[in-house]
């Protein structure tokens, strides 16, 4: 008969217990519309490549101020047909030929700017391949005071009136003018 292979129980074993630095479940893949790489693929999209051009080998026509209204007053024109809400976005900006080279752009606010922003790199480079001027250069500046469009009701339109003629003022209490 074959005896059964007995272990000896009074001697203690040794189990070696090992410690792990990964984890042991299996890792989380993220689904395609996870929330995180949206916000991360945004991040990486704002961040902008600088292009340096050699300027020294481009022509630098000279242009006018009028050139410069001209061409904005056809850009006004054509996004009024195109896009209602990015012209009346941008209808009161202000440019204007500081130095030779040099235009300012001054608007109102900076919801406004980020309309411009859609249309004015390409209408900047429309601007200077019809002057022949490429190293002109686009300074932004926010001007709240002297692009404010108010809008005239009834009653302001009156009272200016009366600034002019006091004796409107009496006629208005006299006959107490619906101005509403």
């Amino acid at each position: 008969m074959v005896q059964p292979q007995t272990q000896d129980i009074t001697k203690p074993q040794e189990v070696e217990i090992k410690k792990t630095t990964k984890p042991l479940t299996k890792r989380v893949i993220s689904s395609e519309f996870s929330i995180n790489a949206l916000l991360n693929k945004e991040d990486k999209a704002e961040e902008e490549e600088t292009v340096v051009v050699k300027t020294e080998a481009l022509p630098q026509n000279h242009f006018t101020e009028t050139d410069l209204q001209a061409e904005w007053n056809l850009l006004l024109k054509q996004l009024q047909k195109k896009d209602t809400f990015v012209f009346n976005a941008i209808k009161s900006f202000k440019l204007v030929k500081s130095a030779e080279n040099q235009i300012t752009v001054f608007f109102p606010s900076d919801s406004a700017k980020v309309e411009f922003d859609k249309v004015g790199r390409e209408f900047f480079n429309h601007f200077k391949t019809k002057v022949h001027n490429f190293s002109i250069e686009i300074i932004y500046q926010r001007d709240v005071e002297n692009l404010k469009i108010e809008v005239m009701t009834k009653r302001k339109i009156f009272e200016k009136f009366a600034e002019k003629n006091p004796l409107l003022k009496d006629l208005d209490d006299l006959m107490r003018f619906d101005l509403t």
